[in-house]
């Protein structure tokens, strides 16, 4: 490990990809929760339309990708909220038209596929100072906006009529969504890849799934998971002289089965409720709440368990609670 933090160029692609890994599933949850896992790798496609361009006008590749991908991005989005296309029709555009056309200038400059390979699959071995303050700049202001706007994106991702009835400006927030996806995969098509960029926007969040309870710490975890998949990647990548982009994908992977051996058990331990006889010595039969008189607590075989600031009944194997006119399981 000292020894790959004393080349420089090592230490500029670690910093790269650790901003990748956090970066990354941040905006991948919301990308997650519409149902749309695959958007990443439309847009990856038209970052390369966008790198063709570069090629073809001699400009710098990053910007230039950026603003394309950020131009496809809305462009599909705002025919999806009008209804001209679905969302399975948008991402084939993005897929088909991005690539095709990102080739096509590709070898008009005379770059050809080859000269496209270090942005489909990442390099960070080549990540210049100046991506790098690039991608810290972009990284830090899509974590503010993810973080800052958390549950206003998130109800606009699960819900979008319910956004709309709590006044939430969903149009606007979808088409952010979109925009900040096309942004990060923009900014790691040097660390993982414009192929391979996807994987670490929704691998990272299935893998938190399984492993919290909640959103919060969903979010909050699949950006450790995406961290440590790029450090293992990066420094995996490094000893066994393998591509980095696909190393750290490999690792994301490798993180999410250890979770589905991990969720099980854990998973169990947090549904598990144990019994507690309410007078152990037998002195009384029930333990009545104060202030509660339910006809439940007086059925024979029925223990009566305090429980927060309500009383659980725990008869014929269940534990239940009164819930206004009813009985929820607990």
């Amino acid at each position: 490990m000292i020894e790959l933090l004393s080349l420089p160029f090592m230490q500029r692609a670690l910093l790269a990809a650790l901003l990748s890994g956090l970066v990354a599933p941040a905006i991948g949850m919301y990308i997650v929760q519409r149902k749309l896992s695959l958007l990443g790798d439309g847009l990856g496609h038209v970052a390369i339309m966008g790198v063709g361009l570069a090629f073809l006008t001699g400009t710098a590749p990053l910007p230039t990708a950026v603003v394309t991908c950020v131009v496809g991005a809305v462009a599909v989005e705002l025919l999806r909220q009008r209804g001209t296309a679905t969302g399975d029709l948008g991402l084939a555009i993005l897929f088909y038209g991005g690539i095709a056309s990102g080739v096509m200038m590709a070898g008009i400059a005379g770059q050809g596929a080859a000269g496209l390979s270090a942005y489909l699959f990442g390099s960070l071995t080549s990540v210049s100072t100046g991506d790098l303050w690039a991608i810290g700049i972009l990284g830090v202001v899509i974590l503010i906006l993810t973080i800052g706007l958390g549950p206003r994106l998130f109800a606009v991702a699960v819900d979008e009529d319910y956004a709309r009835v709590l006044g939430i400006r969903v149009k606007l927030l979808n088409l952010l969504i979109v925009v900040l996806a096309a942004v990060t995969v923009t900014i790691s098509m040097r660390t993982v890849g414009l192929l391979l960029i996807s994987a670490l926007m929704v691998i990272p969040v299935a893998t938190s799934q399984q492993l919290f309870i909640g959103f919060k710490g969903a979010f909050f975890g699949a950006m450790g998971v995406g961290v440590l998949a790029a450090l293992l990647g990066t420094v995996g990548s490094f000893y066994i002289d393998s591509a980095t982009g696909a190393t750290i994908v490999v690792a994301s992977i490798g993180l999410l089965a250890v979770s589905w051996l991990v969720a099980g058990p854990l998973r169990r331990r947090r549904n598990f409720i144990p019994y507690v006889e309410d007078h152990p010595h037998g002195a009384v039969e029930h333990e009545r709440a104060e202030n509660h008189d339910d006809g439940h607590a007086h059925e024979p075989g029925v223990k009566v368990i305090q429980h927060g600031d309500h009383v659980d009944y725990v008869h014929g194997g269940h534990r239940h609670a009164v819930h206004g006119d009813h009985y929820d399981e607990h």
